[in-house]
């Protein structure tokens, strides 16, 4: 008869080693991330080519160390970093994503730490480094990668067949990406992925993003029959194609908020009564709009500012153009306007067909004599995971035995296209978890993190791969 007391007792021996074994490495862990944040691995600078190559081999280097098979991959852009551990056995398989590229520091005297020079300051309570990908996003996979060290040196393997894929081109589109998906298929194939990028609810609760909306970007261009005129003469009579754009940018929306485009809704479904609940009790809670006021905004009657962000579609209007943009007062009426919008949609809604209805809203209104041009791209469909993945439900047990608090299941309003690249190329699925927060300062100046979230994160991942193993 199987001792159940004596296998939990066994097992939290074990889980201790581990977290022992973090905690006596946890100096050297930190310096050595504080020396790659030092390396400026700038992805959208030509002059940042050589951090990113350096990068890449520091990194290469430190999975070789830790017991994984790595290397370097060329794309058609910057290199990938590939790690990993595959055993004889029929072991689960499990693909850990990051990225080690980060945005350009900006303007230096902006900063009050130097973007590429971290180091410890005590500060409010707190052990901080500053610099460029502090946050976002270095700090969120060292902490994976140094559970994965403590692991091993503790248990001699890993917790499972792993793979490793740390990406030079995330800050610039990943745009090398799936076509290293496709190449590296067999490489690549797993169980289940988990995208090392995401954030947390609070500092003292942790989160994991289940739903991520999808993307169309769309411009469209109002022409007239004529170039640029003078007012004077012609204001009152020739088209104006600002008039034009302005007045079927106008309709989009109805006074309650609702998208008037005909096919819009086209396969959404109404948010599930269990998972309102759940995110009208995240509404009551502080801090839920990140300190930024709603005043002035329009929600989609019915829904909640977090319902609305979260599971219901959008269309933001992102720019408008056209005619006088100088200093002073010019009499033109111009013979073009230009407007950038994005659509934020819902599982259920197909990308292309949205951006098709859009265009036949927009013709509908364009006078005789005038046309309408597009262009733009469908990014990614819509996300969706299940509460009931096992996988999902393993990582929020071991985010729950390591804050106190469960998971936060959130939404998100943005897209992240790999979850749906990973889908698409390996059909699997992604978790979206990490440790930053909003107050980072995320790709602006004196971005940072702190050594006690780099500690508690190190710990999540220890406890996560303990619950893995159950499943």
């Amino acid at each position: 008869m199987i001792d159940r007391n004596a296998q939990t007792s066994d097992a939290i021996a074990r889980l201790n080693k581990v977290m022992d074994e973090a905690a006596r490495h946890e100096n050297t862990a930190v310096r050595k991330l504080l020396d790659l944040i030092a390396i400026p691995s700038i992805s959208i600078d030509p002059p940042g080519s050589e951090g990113i190559a350096k990068a890449a081999a520091w990194l290469q280097a430190e999975l070789i160390s830790m017991g994984l098979q790595a290397k370097i991959v060329e794309t058609g852009g910057h290199p990938v970093v590939l790690g990993s551990c595959h055993s004889s056995s029929s072991r689960r398989r499990i693909l850990f994503y990051g990225h080690y590229d980060v945005q350009p520091a900006g303007d230096p005297d902006d900063w009050t730490h130097p973007p590429f020079a971290p180091a410890i300051i005590e500060e409010e309570g707190l052990h901080r480094f500053y610099g460029r990908g502090a946050s976002d996003s270095k700090s969120q996979f060292w902490t994976l990668l140094e559970a994965l060290r403590a692991w091993k040196a503790i248990h001699g393997e890993f917790p499972a067949d792993i793979v490793v894929l740390l990406e030079g081109e995330e800050e610039i589109g990943s745009t090398s990406l799936p076509d290293f998906l496709a190449q590296h298929h067999d490489e690549l194939c797993c169980d289940i992925a988990f995208i090392c990028d995401g954030d947390m609810w609070s500092r003292d609760r942790p989160a994991i993003t289940t739903q991520l909306k999808g993307l169309v970007h769309e411009k469209v261009t109002i022409l007239t029959p004529h170039g640029d005129l003078h007012s004077g003469f012609f204001g009152a009579v020739a088209a104006n194609p600002l008039r034009i754009l302005s007045s079927i940018l106008a309709a989009i929306h109805d006074e309650g908020g609702r998208i008037a485009i005909d096919g819009f809704y086209d396969g959404v479904q109404d948010i599930p009564a269990m998972r309102r609940d759940q995110w009208r009790q995240l509404s009551a809670e502080a801090g839920v709009n990140d300190g930024v006021s709603l005043e002035g905004g329009v929600i989609e009657q019915g829904y909640s500012a977090l319902e609305a962000m979260w599971g219901r579609p959008a269309i933001d209007i992102n720019g408008v153009t056209g005619g006088n943009q100088g200093p002073t007062g010019r009499s033109v009426t111009p013979g073009t306007a230009h407007a950038r919008l994005s659509f934020r949609l819902v599982a259920g809604q197909d990308p292309d067909l949205v951006r098709e209805r859009f265009k036949e809203f927009v013709l509908a209104r364009v006078p005789e004599g005038c046309r309408a041009e597009f262009e733009g791209a469908s990014y990614a469909p819509a996300i969706m995971l299940s509460q009931d993945n096992p996988y999902l439900r393993a990582t929020a047990r071991g985010l729950e035995a390591e804050w106190g608090h469960p998971a936060v299941l959130k939404g998100s309003g943005g897209t992240v296209p790999l979850v749906h690249q990973l889908h698409e190329a390996l059909s699997v699925d992604g978790i979206v978890v990490g440790f930053i927060l909003g107050t980072d300062a995320i790709d602006g100046p004196d971005e940072h993190y702190d050594v006690e979230r780099f500690r508690a994160g190190t710990r999540a991942w220890i406890r996560i791969f303990a619950e893995l193993e159950m499943i």
